[in-house]
Order: C-alpha cells, then structure tokens, then sequence
C-alpha cells in the first residue's frame, strides 16, 4: 500500500466527520477509526458509545488521546478523528504551552505518518471567526492553525467542508 494522507477540514457540524468515514468506507472495508477525544463526562461519553454503534461492526475503533504513533496501522485506512481534541490533550497538558505542544504533535504526527497506510486526518478551522477575547483560547487557536498548517503541507489531498460540501483544496493523489 502507498502511503496518503487526506486532511478533512472545515468548520463545526460541517459534515467532516461523515465524509471522511465515507471516504474510508470507498477505499476499504473494514477501515480503522482512531478517536483521539478525552471522555469529558457521562453525557459525553454516551456519545462516544452512539458514534461507535452508528459506525458498525466494520469499523476497528481505537481510542487514543496522545500517542497515535504506538498504534500499527500499516497497510489499513485510518481515519483520526479528531485532530482539534488531540492538540487540545496535548495543550491542557502542557499548561498551555503552544510551543510545545506543537513541537510535540508534530513528532507524534511524523512517527505516525511513516507508516504505509492511508490517513485521514479531521480537523476544525477555529480561527475563521472573531479573535476571543481569552488569552487562552487565543494561544489554542494558534496552535490549531499551527498543526492545521503542517498536517496540510504533509497532505497529498486536503478537503474543505462547507455546509456538508467537500471543496477540494489541495489534490496531488490525481496527480503523476
């Protein structure tokens, strides 16, 4: 298997989860689906148990909130949802610390990546809206763009989701 990664991004509620497991299903059938959110409360929870049981049993679900790169998915089609909750793990952690925290995500991201398998990668556009008057939500924000910006200049394909709408911004797998 040729190594691709995908970026899915777009806004909240924009339907990016919903492509990029569509995605997978085209490309593979029994894809992997790595959830990278804390369980924040019962509520949240029962949610994460929901998602898993609309995906069906064809789905290999994996729950990790940091260290992606301790999973073997050679050869299979993954998709990491979400890269927003796993910078936020990485940036509560951290104390708020954008710089390492980046630093850190992008050594998680490049081990991972070396793997031969497909990736798709979703993420939120946070920083599209008015700048928060929190210092800390402005320093995530920071952070998001930072890993948002790097994942996609690794990316072979990056999507951006408008209203359930995929626009292709970036396509090299068409390509040669």
């Amino acid at each position: 298997m040729e190594k691709k990664i995908i970026l899915v991004t777009g806004g909240q509620r924009s339907g990016k989860s919903d492509y990029a497991q569509g995605l997978a299903l085209q490309w593979a059938e029994q894809p992997v689906y790595l959830a990278t959110s804390r369980v924040w409360d019962e509520e949240y929870r029962q949610r994460i148990e929901r998602h898993k049981a609309q995906r069906g049993s064809q789905w290999t679900n994996i729950e990790e909130e940091k260290e992606i790169s301790h999973h073997d998915v050679e050869g299979r089609v993954v998709v990491i949802d979400c890269v927003t909750l796993w910078a936020t793990n990485f940036f509560f952690d951290n104390g708020s610390d954008v710089e390492l925290s980046l630093r850190q995500l992008k050594e998680e991201f490049d081990k991972f990546t070396r793997q031969a398998a497909t990736f798709i990668f979703v993420t939120n556009e946070i920083g599209m809206g008015g700048t928060s008057e929190h210092p800390a939500q402005r320093r995530f924000t920071d952070l998001q763009g930072g890993i948002n910006r790097y994942i996609a200049e690794k990316a072979d394909r990056v999507v951006f989701l408008v209203s359930g709408c995929p626009l292709i911004v970036k396509d090299n797998i068409n390509q040669g």
